[in-house]
């Protein structure tokens, strides 16, 4: 085998291994990295086909940034106004900066493709680490690809931490930090049961994110432990915004008229929710109650200050920069099912005055 080949085999793939295996030049690789010179589609195509099948990392040297100089932890979010996970990267900063290092935030816009191509963009940065914010696409290839970036940035001295959803299937070298988000809602759904409700609008957020799915499991359990019905027509899918959930209630309102609370994925969502309700000459919590997830200060903010169960956010961002801190001072190389490579945080109901038993007949 060829000093070159064996290299590449290693992970330590160059620019000449890459030209080698593509059958170009070195210069012709170098174009179609930079994006600044006209490289025609076959030979770009030849060419990422070689970068993806070696995980080329186009700035070698940098991997040596995790043996020294300033690390850099890149932090990738959905929405850079979204109150929740602002939260969860104040905590990472905040620890990274008692650390010396250095922070950088990307935003994905809700585009799973745009969330690779960030992750596979910081690896070739050679940062530090990379954590990812929020809930996980369920589909098979973004779940694929996922793991197969985790372990290119191991290979290249860094590492993948997922912030708020759950961990790659399969031996992937990911650390986790999560919170008990079924459970929170089962414990929401259940106060809501207590109270005496049992038609309620649910709102979990987009169909296809695991945050929704774990919070629509966890109401339909609370229903089933309370032998109470759970009724799929009351379900409205949709993104974690105020607009979602004031068309969501609005549309609710015509359609199934005899709910008597409202279980919105989000207090931003919940603050929708109250706004269609009001605009409906509707009472919260007189007439209908409705709850909020994550705690944000939106939550005693809203008139009547909402019901909602609390996320530590912010400590989840710093538990994952220590996680990560922890990795690179032991000079430990975890891989799943190790200690401490999935952290659980706890979550809570938070009473406030949104909820109250229903006065209509449900």
């Amino acid at each position: 085998m060829s000093q070159r080949k064996a290299s590449a085999e290693a992970g330590r793939a160059t620019i000449r291994d890459v030209a080698e295996r593509a059958g170009v030049s070195v210069a012709s690789v170098s174009r179609v990295l930079s994006g600044n010179y006209p490289v025609s589609d076959e030979l770009r195509r030849r060419v990422m086909k070689v970068v993806r099948d070696l995980d080329y990392v186009t700035n070698a040297h940098a991997r040596s940034l995790a043996g020294g100089g300033t690390p850099t932890v890149a932090i990738l979010l959905n929405n850079i106004t979204g109150a929740a996970f602002a939260h969860v990267a104040k905590g990472v900063e905040g620890a990274a900066s008692l650390r010396g290092w250095l922070s950088l935030v990307g935003t994905t816009g809700d585009d799973p493709e745009r969330e690779l191509a960030l992750v596979n963009l910081m690896r070739q940065q050679g940062v530090a680490a990379v954590v990812l914010l929020g809930g996980a696409y369920d589909f098979d290839e973004y779940q694929l690809r996922m793991a197969r970036f985790a372990r290119s940035l191991d290979a290249a001295g860094s590492h993948l931490v997922l912030v708020g959803r759950p961990p790659l299937e399969g031996d992937v070298p990911a650390t986790t930090v999560d919170y008990d988000n079924e459970g929170g809602a089962y414990a929401m759904a259940s106060h809501l049961l207590s109270a005496g409700h049992r038609r309620v609008l649910v709102l979990p957020g987009p169909a296809e994110l695991t945050t929704a799915q774990g919070r629509l499991r966890g109401a339909q359990r609370a229903f089933e432990a309370y032998g109470v019905p759970f009724d799929p027509g009351l379900v409205r899918h949709g993104p974690y915004d105020d607009e979602h959930g004031y068309t969501a209630v609005e549309a609710a309102l015509h359609e199934t008229p005899d709910f008597t609370a409202v279980l919105a994925g989000t207090d931003v969502v919940a603050a929708g929710a109250m706004q269609a309700l009001r605009a409906a000459g509707l009472r919260v919590p007189d007439d209908v109650s409705i709850v909020g997830y994550d705690d944000i200060p939106l939550a005693s903010q809203l008139t009547p200050q909402l019901t909602t169960v609390h996320v530590p956010y912010e400590e989840m961002g710093r538990v994952a920069l220590r996680a990560v801190a922890d990795r690179r001072e032991s000079g430990a190389s975890r891989r799943r099912g190790s200690d401490g490579d999935h952290l659980v945080l706890g979550t809570h109901v938070v009473v406030r005055g949104s909820v109250q038993p229903p006065r209509r007949q449900s």
